[in-house]
C-alpha cells in the first residue's frame, strides 16, 4: 500500500483524528434527547402508514377492500389471507413487468453512475479547453424540463429505431440524470485535498489510477447517493415508461396504470402488485441509508 491509499484507507476508515467535535457530532448532541427521538419516530410511522395501509389491503380480499378500511385488519385479524399474492404470481404481465422494470432501472443507473463520475472528475481535475464553459452547459441543462424533450427525441428514436424498446428508455434516463450527476459529483470530488492528489502523482499514480484508487473511494458516499436517487426515479418512473417503453412489455408502473381500467375486478391484483413495486426502492434505501446519510452529512461538513 503506498502512502497515498494508507491517507486514503484511514480517511475512509475514520482513523484520522481531528481536533474538537465535528458537525455531525455536534446535531447528534443536540438531536439526542427523548423528545426529539419520540418526535422522529411518529414522522417515521406517518411516514409508513400509506405503505402499511397498502400491505395490509393488499392481505384482504377484494370484498372486504370494498366493505370496509384497511385499519379493520386489526379488530379482524381473521381476514388476512395470501390469495392475492398468488394471483398476482400467476398475472404473467405484471410479473413480466417487474423483470422489465429492472432491466430498465439497473443499466440505467449504472450508467449514469459511472459517466457521472468520470466526468464529475474531469470537470474537477482535470484542465481541457472549454471546461468551465461545457460545465455552464451541463449547469443549464439541469432545468430543461422532460416534458420538453418528449416530441424531439420521440422523433429521433423513431427515425433510429429505439422507439418502443427498452434500450430507448434506459437511454432517455441516463441522458437525463447525467447533468445531476454530473454536477453533484464534481462539486464533491472538487472538495478532495489537492495535496492528496498531487501526493498520488509522485507516487506514479495515473489519471486512471488516480479515479479509481483515491477520488472513487472518497466518494462513495456522494456515488451512493446518487445511485439512490436515479434508482428511485427510474423505478417510479410513469411518464417516459408510457410513450417510450414497450406496449408488449411495460414497467411496473404503466402494467398497474393498464390494469386500473378494471379496477372493480382485478383489485387483488393492483394491490399486491403497487405493494411489490413500491417495496423494492424501499428495500434500496434502507440498505444504503448509511451511504446515503454520510453522503449528506459530508457535504455539511465541506
Amino acid at each position: 500500500m503506498t502512502s497515498v491509499e494508507g491517507v486514503v484507507a484511514g480517511r475512509r476508515g475514520g482513523g484520522a483524528v481531528r481536533p474538537g467535535r465535528s458537525l455531525a457530532g455536534r446535531l447528534a448532541a443536540r438531536t439526542g434527547g427523548g423528545a426529539v427521538r419520540v418526535f422522529l419516530v411518529l414522522v417515521a410511522l406517518f411516514w409508513l402508514m400509506p405503505s402499511v395501509g397498502l400491505l395490509l389491503s393488499s392481505l384482504r380480499s377484494p370484498q372486504q377492500i370494498a366493505e370496509s378500511g384497511w385499519w379493520e385488519v386489526f379488530t379482524k385479524p381473521a381476514e388476512i389471507t395470501f390469495d392475492n399474492y398468488g394471483q398476482l404470481l400467476s398475472n404473467g404481465k405484471v410479473m413480466g413487468s417487474l423483470l422489465t422494470t429492472a432491466e430498465i432501472t439497473v443499466p440505467a443507473t449504472v450508467l449514469v453512475v459511472v459517466i457521472g463520475s468520470l466526468a464529475g472528475y474531469a470537470f474537477a481535475w482535470m484542465d481541457f479547453p472549454g471546461r468551465d464553459g461545457w460545465f455552464m452547459v451541463v449547469v443549464g441543462l439541469l432545468v430543461v424540463p422532460v416534458q420538453v424533450a418528449l416530441i424531439p427525441v420521440a422523433k429521433l428514436f423513431g427515425a433510429v429505431g429505439l422507439f418502443e424498446t427498452t434500450a430507448g428508455v434506459v437511454l432517455f434516463h441516463t441522458a437525463f440524470g447525467l447533468p445531476f450527476a454530473v454536477f453533484l459529483l464534481r462539486n464533491f470530488f472538487a472538495e478532495i485535498p489537492r495535496e492528496l492528489l498531487e501526493a498520488a502523482r509522485l507516487d506514479g499514480a495515473g489519471e486512471l489510477r488516480l479515479f479509481t484508487r483515491v477520488v472513487m473511494p472518497l466518494g462513495g458516499p456522494a456515488i451512493a447517493s446518487l445511485g439512490i436517487f436515479q434508482f428511485l426515479w427510474v423505478w417510479n418512473d410513469m411518464l417516459v415508461a408510457l410513450i417510450f417503453a414497450d406496449s408488449g412489455s411495460p414497467p411496473i408502473t404503466v402494467a398497474l396504470q393498464q390494469e386500473v381500467r378494471q379496477f372493480g375486478n382485478n383489485i387483488d391484483v393492483l394491490a399486491p402488485g403497487a405493494f411489490v413495486s413500491m417495496v423494492v426502492p424501499l428495500i434500496v434505501f434502507f440498505a444504503f441509508q448509511r451511504q446515503f446519510v454520510s453522503g449528506v452529512m459530508a457535504g455539511a461538513v465541506k
